[in-house]
């Protein structure tokens, strides 16, 4: 009932083959004029002189805002990752110095979607208006900078056009302002998409300028060459099995979410959308509901925080999918068994390749482990929301090898954790096998990893079996090293083996150093204990720090068994059991 399949370097993640929309001769003829630079208006209607910019249908999202962000708008402040920025402080200008999160809601006015959602229209459009109007004045016109990414472009675009009657609700004069700017923001995009920074900054152009076609004049081919583009950027962001290829759970919400209010444009204009479009959406909602824990949040992977049990529900009903967690996701990597109250998660893949990673982490190997409403074990996670109440300083710090609970090997990253989010080398291959174990007439599930991480720098292979027991009371692990070659290497070698420990739970040390006792906010107690022939190694309990769904860093625990090995190879098992 096992199988195990090396993932090799070049099938680790693998692009979903979409492929543009099929259409009739004169919608192909239609859509390479546009790409050529043949004007939209001249295509639509050539006989007549290009209609006035306004909009064609209001849209209707079914995906709500944060309504404490729109409150906290309603007072004069953004509120981003748990940080409270005073509007009236904030630069507007594309070249403005703010921390990447902030520029992000600023320039990509994520925040409209939570306006919205805290007041009836006539209570609240007039800050999304007086915003917009100074945002305008600060970016008159195209620029270099932030504001001018692809990625934010699409953002404001796509935010401009869902929301609109939050925008255009005030004078004829700001009114006409505004819908020019929405028709000079769909050109540059129309120029510049093929630029974007990466796969998903691209697709957020893309849902931008199908968007625009589908609700402003003269539409009809940059709709078409919008779908073009947009399937088949969404075919190289997308692994076979449904997972972006950055592997971050926040950057599945973003696909999911695009496609939610580009799907609410087809609506508003009564147009079928591509049956691509749907079947994407298929796609991308099991590999997200495969990373959430036993208390329904997401788990910290890639630079995620614990996104919210709510965040991730309103996100998966306004998608429309009725589905399960995908339990084996091996081109997403993450690994995924359930037991009565617990869940586990691992990452049994290679960090992200460079070209797609966002805020790539060093987490192979490492894993999850909740137990009701309870995270036992966990991530420290939130690389993704440093510049909110996360320290920008500690960014590259959290994408670490350390910061996630796995073994690392003389205080080294398993792969080269590099600066603006980038992966360097390390991690090529990762072997993985799932199987099936009966225990006492129930299956219970055994996962087997190892990667090469170590190979080129030690000569050792990790290899870490994880066996979640049938009632989900135990968890047993092994964590070993082997040699990568025919002889092992002379001397001994450091390693840590970390347990990040979830908010709240009070760790105590065996008087043998070879035991913890774990007290758990809700009054359960558990156990870890250290197996009998794992050599000299003792157990330490170290700070650390966890980040929340409200990306808030919360000062942890960590269970830390450490010691010398052998060059040679060494083995260390391990039992983590609730007791009471």
């Amino acid at each position: 009932m096992s199988e195990t399949v090396p993932l090799e370097p070049a099938r680790t993640l693998v692009l979903a083959d979409f492929q543009p929309p099929r259409t009739g001769p004169v919608d192909g003829m239609v859509r390479l004029a546009y790409r050529l630079g043949v004007p939209g208006s001249m295509l639509a209607a050539p006989l007549r002189k290009p209609a006035a910019p306004r909009l064609l249908a209001t849209v209707v999202s079914p995906l709500a805002g944060e309504r404490a962000a729109g409150v906290a708008l309603r007072a004069g402040q953004f509120l981003i990752h748990g940080l409270k920025v005073p509007i009236g402080k904030v630069d507007f200008a594309s070249n403005a110095p703010l921390t990447p999160p902030v520029q992000r809601a600023v320039q990509g006015f994520t925040w409209l979607r939570d306006l919205g959602a805290c007041a009836p229209r006539e209570d609240c459009a007039g800050i999304g208006q007086e915003l917009v109007a100074r945002w305008l004045r600060a970016n008159p016109g195209p620029a270099r900078g932030p504001a001018w990414t692809v990625e934010h472009a699409g953002l404001r675009l796509l935010a401009w056009l869902v929301n609109a009657p939050l925008v255009l609700s005030g004078d004829a004069r700001a009114r006409a302002r505004t819908l020019e700017a929405m028709e000079a923001a769909a050109r540059y995009l129309d120029r510049q998409v093929a630029r974007a920074e990466d796969r998903l900054g691209q697709v957020a152009g893309w849902c931008a300028i199908v968007a625009a076609g589908l609700l402003l004049p003269d539409g009809r081919p940059r709709r078409l060459f919008g779908e073009a583009g947009l399937l088949r950027a969404l075919g190289e962001l997308v692994s076979e099995d449904g997972g972006v290829l950055s592997r971050s759970p926040l950057a599945q919400m973003e696909a999911i979410a695009l496609l939610i209010d580009l799907r609410a444009c087809y609506e508003a204009v009564d147009r079928d959308p591509p049956p691509a479009l749907e079947t994407m959406l298929g796609l991308l909602v099991p590999p997200l509901l495969a990373v959430r824990m036993s208390d329904r949040a997401l788990g910290s992977w890639q630079g995620a925080g614990a996104t919210s049990a709510e965040r991730v529900d309103a996100l998966v009903e306004a998608s429309g999918i009725r589905t399960r967690p995908g339990k084996e996701s091996r081109h997403w990597g993450y690994q995924r068994a359930d037991a009565g109250k617990a869940v586990l998660v691992l990452d049994g893949a290679p960090p992200p390749r460079a070209r797609h990673a966002r805020h790539g982490c060093a987490s192979t190997l490492a894993f999850e482990f909740s137990h009701g409403e309870q995270r036992i074990v966990v991530n420290c996670g939130g690389a993704e929301l440093a510049g909110g109440q996360v320290p920008v300083r500690i960014e590259q710090g959290l994408r670490g090898t350390a910061a996630h609970s796995t073994l690392v090997l003389d205080d080294a990253n398993s792969t080269a954790v590099l600066i603006k989010g980038q992966i360097g080398k390390g991690v090529e291959e990762v072997d993985i096998a799932r199987t099936l174990v009966r225990q006492k007439g129930c299956d219970a599930v055994r996962l087997e990893a190892s990667h090469n991480g170590y190979a080129a720098r030690y000569g050792l292979i990790h290899r870490r079996t994880l066996l979640l027991g049938a009632d989900g009371t135990g968890l047993s692990g092994e964590d070993v090293l082997e040699p990568s070659g025919r002889q092992g290497k002379r001397g001994k070698i450091g390693f840590a083996i970390r347990f990040h420990l979830g908010h709240g739970i009070e760790a105590g040390l065996a008087d043998d150093l070879r035991g913890a006792g774990l007290a758990l906010p809700d009054g359960s107690y558990w156990q870890f204990r250290l197996g009998g022939d794992s050599g000299e190694a003792q157990i330490a309990i170290d700070d650390s720090l966890w980040v929340d769904g409200q990306g808030r860093p919360r000062a942890t625990q960590q269970l830390v068994v450490e010691g010398l090995t052998s060059r040679s190879g060494g083995r260390f098992p391990w039992l983590l059991k609730r007791m009471g």
